[in-house]
C-alpha cells in the first residue's frame, strides 16, 4: 500500500493535505517548509513545481512561481532537493505541476525520478483523461505513481466515475471552476460534496479551492475527507518571518 493509502486507512477525516510552491520564498527554503508542516500537524504536502503559465492558479500562487522561477526553481534542481528528504520526511509527497515542463523534462524521466526521491503521487491538471489512458498512464503506474485527477461542479457524473476509476490516491475535487484563491460559496460547495458523496467513489476525495481558514476547512471536512490549502498558506509565507513559526501559526489557526 502507498503512502497516500496508508494515510487514508488510518484516518479518513480531516485530512490536511498543504500546497507550497517549490523555491518559495527562497530556492532553499524547500525542505525547511515541508519540514515545518510535518511538525505542525499536515498530513500530506503538495510541493508545487513553479511554471510561467499556470492554468488552474490564482495571482497569489502565480506570483510565488514567479519567484521560484527567479530564484533559479527548476523540476532537476527541485528533485536535487529532494533527494535526501525522505532521512527527514514521512508524510505522504504529492507533486503539483504542468504538463510542459515534465514534457520538456521527459515524462518518462521525471517519474523515474520522482518516483527515486519519494514522491507518492502527481497531479497535472491539464493531463486530458484520453492521453493518460492511451499514453502516460501505463508509466506512471511503472513508477508505482498514484495519479490524482481533478473534478469540479460541473463534471459530469459519468465523468466523475470515470476519473475516479482512473485516480489512485484521492480525488481532488475543485471547489468552483475558477482558479485557486477566489472566495466560494460554501452553500453551493455543500451541494456538489454531497452529490460526490451519493456517486460512492472508491478514492476518498479532498477538496481545494478556497480553503483558507479553520471555518473554510471545517466546512469542507464536513462532508469530504479532509481538503486542500494553497493560497492562504502562501500568504502566510510572504510574511518574510521565521519560516518555522509562520508555519506553526498557520497550521494552528487551521486545526485548533
Amino acid at each position: 500500500m502507498s503512502r497516500i493509502g496508508k494515510l487514508f486507512a488510518q484516518k479518513n477525516k480531516r485530512v490536511l493535505n498543504v500546497y507550497c510552491t517549490a523555491g518559495y520564498p527562497l530556492l532553499n527554503s524547500t525542505i525547511d517548509v515541508m519540514k515545518a508542516l510535518q511538525e505542525n500537524g499536515a498530513d500530506m504536502i503538495e510541493p508545487g513545481m513553479p511554471y510561467s503559465d499556470p492554468l488552474a492558479d490564482g495571482p497569489v500562487i502565480q506570483h510565488s512561481s514567479t519567484i521560484a522561477l527567479a530564484n533559479g526553481m527548476t523540476i532537476k534542481k527541485l528533485f536535487e532537493q529532494l533527494r535526501d528528504c525522505r532521512k527527514e520526511i514521512h508524510l505522504p509527497l504529492v507533486l503539483m505541476g504542468y504538463m510542459n515542463p515534465v514534457l520538456q523534462y521527459g515524462f518518462e524521466k521525471f517519474c523515474n525520478d520522482a518516483a527515486a526521491v519519494g514522491i507518492d503521487g502527481l497531479i497535472l491538471p491539464d493531463l486530458p483523461m484520453h492521453e493518460f489512458e492511451t499514453e502516460y498512464g501505463a508509466i506512471i503506474k511503472k513508477y508505482k505513481l498514484d495519479f490524482i485527477f481533478l473534478v469540479t461542479p460541473e463534471t459530469s457524473d459519468e465523468r466523475i466515475k470515470k476519473l475516479d476509476e482512473l485516480s489512485t490516491g484521492f480525488i481532488y475535487a475543485v471547489s468552483s471552476s475558477s482558479t485557486t484563491g477566489t472566495e466560494k460559496n460554501m452553500v453551493s460547495v455543500a451541494t456538489y460534496l454531497e452529490r460526490l458523496g451519493r456517486l460512492q467513489l472508491k478514492n476518498p476525495v479532498l477538496v481545494g479551492f478556497g480553503i483558507k481558514d479553520r471555518r473554510s476547512f471545517d466546512d469542507a471536512c464536513q462532508l469530504a475527507n479532509g481538503a486542500i490549502i494553497g493560497t492562504a498558506f502562501i500568504k502566510a509565507l510572504e510574511t518574510n518571518g521565521s519560516i518555522e513559526k509562520t508555519v506553526k501559526q498557520f497550521i494552528s489557526g487551521i486545526l485548533a
